[in-house]
């Protein structure tokens, strides 16, 4: 492989062993943590170990309790390893979607090296993220609660804990290198404002927790950026807003729908259309390659990013009215928002 190639390869993704691999389709759990219908799950934003600390010491002091390292097993001699955290007291754990896309049966080792079997609540390939249940007694969690995106600043003091190389609770620290990052999913979606670090990641510490100097998750380990595949300074973590709103949905349904217009747009500058998938919503609708939309439901916006915000923002069935430009005159369509397909097309 090239070098440029490998410089181009933004999917390293950081399990441990076999099981892992980029893309690899897994059927959603439906043994799902029971929750009374018509109610609504939350993953908590407020106090857990988050509190002001004086010193990287005591952050990773009152942290370490709520890290935990993924074993999955392929009922053989391989399988994967990863990390995870735990995010509520009734024991369930974020951890990536690729550390269990194997299916194998799954524990996980707490610091102080007991070990539980674990069941996958629900995973979503689209934003890497799965959610697991422990059945252990709620004084015996500590947890971990997320930061809001807004609240983040470039250059950042950030630290990482996980199991790199299966080393359990390894901590390793950076700063929060740039916001607004996009990074390719397991089925090959674009995951929207991943944060990049330069903290250290390496095999193992996917699904582990990127926390602020007050304990709070600011993202979730996920990949890195390498030519030789170990650690070079530039990591991606999925958003903590991201991974939060994708919890709670697992938690209480045990899947996400992700609302799909069904077009290819450049990663940076204008809403311009690229390409429309075939019998895609945008098709339906009639949008073409080189339309350019400067408006959704009436609200200006100016890159494809703003776009992309606003269709995860919605559900399938929703509808959209976009302004657009072709060949310089304006129009309005309305598109009915479908479900994003199980792979990128």
């Amino acid at each position: 492989m090239s070098k440029q190639l490998v410089t181009m390869l933004l999917a390293l993704l950081l399990a441990a062993g076999v099981g892992a691999a980029v893309g690899a389709g897994v059927a959603l759990s439906t043994e799902n943590d029971p929750v009374a219908a018509g109610t609504t799950t939350t993953v908590p934003t407020g106090e857990s170990v988050a509190q002001t600390t004086s010193s990287v010491a005591g952050l990773y002091g009152r942290a370490k309790d709520a890290v935990v390292e993924v074993h999955v097993s392929d009922g053989g001699a391989g399988g994967a390893t990863g990390s995870g955290f735990v995010i509520d007291k009734q024991g369930h754990i974020v951890t990536n979607q690729h550390v269990v896309a194997s299916g194998g049966s799954v524990s996980v080792e707490f610091s102080n090296g007991s070990e539980v079997n674990a069941e996958i609540v629900g995973t979503d390939p689209s934003t890497d993220i799965a959610v697991l249940d422990v059945n252990r007694p709620p004084a015996e969690l500590t947890t971990l609660s997320f930061t809001t995106e807004s609240s983040l600043e470039v250059g950042e003091p950030v630290v990482a804990i996980g199991s790199p190389f299966g080393l359990a609770g390894t901590l390793t620290t950076g700063v929060i290198s740039a916001l607004g990052r996009e990074i390719v999913s397991p089925n090959g979606f674009t995951i929207e404002n991943a944060v990049q670090t330069d903290a250290a990641l390496n095999n193992g510490n996917s699904g582990g927790p990127v926390l602020d100097l007050q304990g709070r998750v600011v993202g979730v380990a996920a990949q890195i950026r390498s030519e030789s595949g170990g650690s070079q300074g530039i990591g991606y973590a999925i958003p903590g807003d991201t991974a939060r709103r994708v919890a709670a949905d697992l938690i209480q349904d045990g899947s996400v729908e992700h609302a799909y217009l069904g077009v290819s747009l450049p990663n940076d500058g204008a809403a311009r259309i690229n390409e429309v998938v075939p019998g895609a919503p945008a098709d339906s609708a009639g949008l073409q390659a080189g339309d350019e939309v400067t408006a959704v439901d009436g609200n200006a916006i100016e890159s494809g990013d703003e776009l992309r915000e606003a269709i995860d923002s919605k559900r399938p069935g929703d509808k959209l009215r976009l302004t657009i430009t072709r060949s310089g005159d304006e129009r309005t369509v309305e598109v009915t928002l479908g479900e994003r397909p199980a792979s990128a097309q």
